[in-house]
């Protein structure tokens, strides 16, 4: 918000709570993708009768992580699309609506990361740990 020199406000506010609520929403349905991919891998582990590996969750969390990679990228790029007119126009009411669009923006890109890259991550170090022993 400092690049573009935005301070804290109503607008920015709801910005950010907007964000929340798609960043949690895609993120929460990552990891609903994930443990569906490592069941999906553990029942094909128990049918053939044989421990599951750390092979076998590093790829169902791949698996898991790619079903939603085209959804993300779609949902970020209508988003960032349907956002960037807001930014860039001028007129009447546009200087709140930039101040509520800012956030988003910024917060898209980074909230991509976050679930396309570290929540997989994190997931899988988990998983990983727990099949360890």
């Amino acid at each position: 918000m400092s690049i573009i020199e935005y301070h804290l406000s109503v607008a920015v506010g709801i910005g950010f709570i907007a964000l929340a609520g798609v960043a949690a929403e895609t993120g929460v349905i990552m990891l609903v993708f994930l443990n569906q991919a490592l069941e999906k891998v553990k029942l094909e582990a128990l049918q053939q009768q044989r421990a599951l590996t750390r092979v076998d969750v590093f790829d169902a969390v791949v698996a898991g992580a790619l079903l939603r990679l085209r959804p993300k990228v779609m949902t970020v790029t209508a988003i960032i699309g349907g956002l960037l007119p807001i930014m860039l126009l001028s007129g009447t009411g546009s200087e709140v609506m930039r101040r509520i669009a800012a956030p988003m923006v910024g917060g898209m890109l980074s909230a991509t990361v976050l679930t396309l890259i570290v929540i997989p991550v994190v997931y899988l170090l988990w998983q990983q740990r727990k099949y360890n022993k």
